[in-house]
């Protein structure tokens, strides 16, 4: 039943004609599908509400599925999700702090460049940013086809207050 509830999930977030509300209203009903306290129905309850602007709604929603015990594939989903969540409140050290553990928590994890980018977003909110950008610029120079040692170079220079 997994499978069929997550197509359901996924017709509705791929669904660009919904509003906001109503996007809510499928994925609160989907969630009541499953347990009660079920992590995922929880996750997707707290993503639709902040798609929708809802970050306070959507916060504790989010605690409680990581809580739960969110699976490795949505679990650092969340984090990053969260994090941005709780920037946007105006509490950018505790998003700093989240995305710094989930760094850390998994070096390899596959969104490792989607937790860097809200990194530096939460630093550059937080008034640092010399070590945005230079977070910024250490995650995507692996990806450049030159210059990308020196982009580096420039990264270390800017966390150091030379650059």
């Amino acid at each position: 039943m997994i499978d069929e509830w997550d197509a359901h999930v996924t017709e509705v977030w791929a669904d660009e004609t919904l509003e906001d509300a109503e996007r809510i209203e499928r994925i609160d009903a989907l969630a009541g599908r499953r347990p009660v306290g079920d992590a995922r129905a929880l996750f997707e309850r707290a993503g639709a509400r902040d798609a929708a602007g809802l970050e306070s709604d959507a916060e504790p929603l989010y605690r409680a599925a990581l809580a739960a015990g969110l699976d490795d594939q949505h679990r650092p989903q969340a984090v990053i999700q969260l994090a941005s969540t709780v920037r946007n409140l105006g509490r950018s050290a505790e998003a700093i702090r989240m995305l710094r553990a989930e760094l850390d928590r998994d070096p390899q994890s596959p969104l490792r460049d989607e937790a860097t980018a809200f990194l530096a977003l939460a630093l550059a909110s937080h008034g640092d940013s010399r070590e945005a950008a230079s977070v910024a610029l250490r995650a995507l120079a692996p990806h450049l086809t030159r210059y990308g040692r020196s982009v580096l170079w420039y990264a270390d220079e800017l966390a150091e207050g030379n650059g």
